[in-house]
């Protein structure tokens, strides 16, 4: 395996504008966020949001680039570390961040009425389902680790900007299909989405452990169990938090509603 197949031609360019579009991406969403409540005169977006956007943001950057994103291309764990970054963490930092949320109430009626409608419309609907969009999250990943797809996205730039674009996508469509925060096509039970959730639980942990015992080629057996134990147990943090906000979401969503007293009237 090709350890160094970036050229520094590409990858010192390549760094610069993920830098320049990891900085404007923080100004958009904070400058929105303050005008639309210092100018438009509507509630103070929480300061939580704001955390979790940075947050979110800062977890991509430091999986494309940086000490950590440097590493992995020959270590298999700094790797692994990334893809946690990238396909867990950012996306449900991001999905609590409420960007949608935030651009829905900033813009003029009728543009909110325009995007309202788009991501309500079918193309968004398919992707966002939660069956689909495990599929694309947990399916790709079984697509990476168990062919030659891994070995070949080490030797080709091009391609590895898009497998790390497909693992952020994905796991950032698989975080909004489970928990509900920013509007979204369709709603489904939480019973359905409970389902769907341990399915996809089990396909990430089976995959860690065929990790484990059967390292991706060019991989030390060493590396690959390290890595699979980071997939597994990391995997299983995050997952936890997800979990807790779903049932949550479903606490509220069920609970009985408290009937105003007689006296109180």
């Amino acid at each position: 395996m090709n350890n160094n197949y970036i050229d520094h031609t590409i990858a010192i360019p390549f760094e610069f504008i993920m830098i320049l579009l990891f900085v404007a991406l923080l100004l958009i969403y904070i400058g929105v966020g303050i005008a639309s409540s210092r100018y438009l005169h509507l509630r103070k977006w929480p300061l939580y949001r704001y955390v979790f956007y940075i947050l979110g943001i800062l977890c991509v950057a430091a999986s494309v680039i940086g000490p950590l994103a440097n590493r992995a291309h020959m270590d298999f764990t700094a790797h692994m570390v990334g893809h946690l970054l990238l396909g867990m963490l950012a996306p449900l930092l991001l999905a609590l961040s409420a960007p949608m949320t935030l651009l829905l109430r900033t813009l003029h009626v009728t543009a909110a009425r325009r995007l309202s409608r788009m991501l309500k419309s079918q193309l968004m609907r398919i992707p966002s389902h939660p069956i689909v969009a495990s599929f694309l999250n947990i399916g790709g990943l079984w697509l990476l680790y168990t062919t030659d797809l891994y070995a070949l996205m080490n030797e080709n730039f091009f391609l590895h900007l898009m497998i790390h674009l497909h693992v952020f996508l994905a796991g950032y469509l698989f975080t909004v299909s489970m928990i509900y925060i920013d509007p979204i096509a369709h709603r489904f039970s939480f019973v359905y989405r409970a389902v769907v959730f341990v399915i996809a639980l089990a396909g990430h942990g089976i995959l860690s452990k065929y990790i484990y015992a059967n390292p991706p080629a060019g991989i030390p057996a060493a590396q690959a169990e390290i890595g699979g134990m980071i997939m597994y147990y990391g995997g299983d943090a995050i997952d936890i938090v997800l979990i807790f906000i779903l049932c949550l979401q479903w606490y509220k969503a069920t609970r009985p509603r408290m009937s105003v007293s007689m006296g109180g009237k």
